[in-house]
């Protein structure tokens, strides 16, 4: 017969482990729900940063273009009054010499006792003389008025892009301190809960932007649309390849003690090109390699030699995280190094 004090202590010890369990369960759901948020706001941050640097940018272009326009309507602007600074002396030398006539007051001696004929026809000419100019005179004045609006909108147009510059520049440095905040606050995060290196690199690695990096063309695709891999180099994949590669190179190091070993993984078309050119016929023409959408890897430490067992394990076990050995990379050309993820739908 059970010992009715032993049972109430195993209870006891059960009911013990099983808070204990919902806890811990509790407290690790807590701490990725933690970390969750934090990236979220740190992606929101990014967007919002890239979004009021491209509005910064485009105000700057729509203000260089105004000044362009401004400066070739003051040249304009600037030769009309050349051609009336040459029209005012004529005037003025016109306007002395009919005052200076003999007899009456020159044009004015229909104002006198002077010759009436001789009047007349002074001030005939004078009137024909001054119409043939007043037409310039008076296109010349609304140049005048014209540039002094122009240059009264410039200004107002200078001052208004500046403030707005100003305030957008403010913007974008108050963004730029939050995403720097909140990327020490989930480094802290990170520090402080042990996150494995994994969790790190997947945490910073977002995978909507596979789809942004899908848009550009093979070999053209922005760094920001790419995630960097645990190994030296400085080697990216897109986002989605990113993240199904960090499984894989855990579990290949869980099985041979180390990282996987990468000689090659995005490509740009610069690149694309050296390599063309050192294996024509062989390498991929630029543009249509898979390197270049980022979705491609060139691997060594033992996978390059068909046949090694980190060649064989890999066929085994790539195909659970996406990556596969394509086909034509057993025969034409035979290249045991290269493995693709996602191509395989492609």
């Amino acid at each position: 017969m059970p010992n009715p004090r032993s049972a109430a202590l195993t209870a006891a010890f059960l009911v013990m482990a099983t808070l204990s369990s919902n806890a811990a369960h509790a407290a690790a759901g807590g701490r990725a729900d933690t970390l969750e948020s934090l990236r979220r706001e740190a992606t929101k941050a990014r967007e919002q940063l890239e979004k009021a640097t491209d509005q910064m940018k485009g105000r700057q272009k729509e203000l260089a273009a105004s000044q362009v326009k401004l400066r070739g309507t003051l040249k304009d602007l600037a030769v009309a009054e050349a051609e009336l600074n040459k029209i005012r002396g004529p005037l003025a030398r016109l306007a002395n010499s009919s005052y200076q006539q003999s007899g009456a007051a020159g044009s004015m001696a229909i104002f006198g006792g002077g010759d009436p004929g001789e009047a007349l026809r002074s001030t005939a000419d004078v009137t024909l003389l001054a119409r043939s100019q007043q037409a310039l005179v008076d296109r010349a004045d609304d140049l005048q008025d014209r540039r002094q609006r122009l240059a009264s909108t410039a200004q107002d147009l200078q001052s208004r892009n500046a403030v707005e510059q100003t305030r957008l520049q403010q913007e974008v440095d108050g963004l730029k301190a939050k995403s720097a905040q909140l990327t020490k606050q989930l480094n802290a995060m990170l520090d402080k809960l042990e996150v494995s290196r994994q969790k790190r690199l997947e945490l910073g690695c977002d995978k909507s932007l596979a789809a942004d990096a899908k848009k550009f063309p093979n070999g053209l695709i922005p760094a920001k649309y790419l995630c960097p891999l645990p190994q030296k180099g400085g080697h990216r994949l897109r986002a989605d390849a990113a993240l199904a590669f960090y499984k894989l190179n855990a579990a290949y190091k869980r099985r041979f003690g180390r990282d996987m070993c990468v000689t090659d993984a995005y490509r740009s078309l610069s690149e694309q090109h050296a390599v063309y050119a050192r294996r024509p016929g062989f390498a991929a023409v630029p543009g249509t390699s898979n390197h270049g959408k980022g979705q491609a890897l060139d691997l060594c430490g033992g996978v390059q030699n068909s046949g090694s067992v980190q060649f064989n394990w890999m066929e085994a076990h790539a195909g659970k995280y996406g990556w596969i050995h394509p086909a034509w990379a057993y025969s034409n050309p035979f290249e045991p190094w290269h493995w693709e993820y996602g191509t395989e739908n492609a």
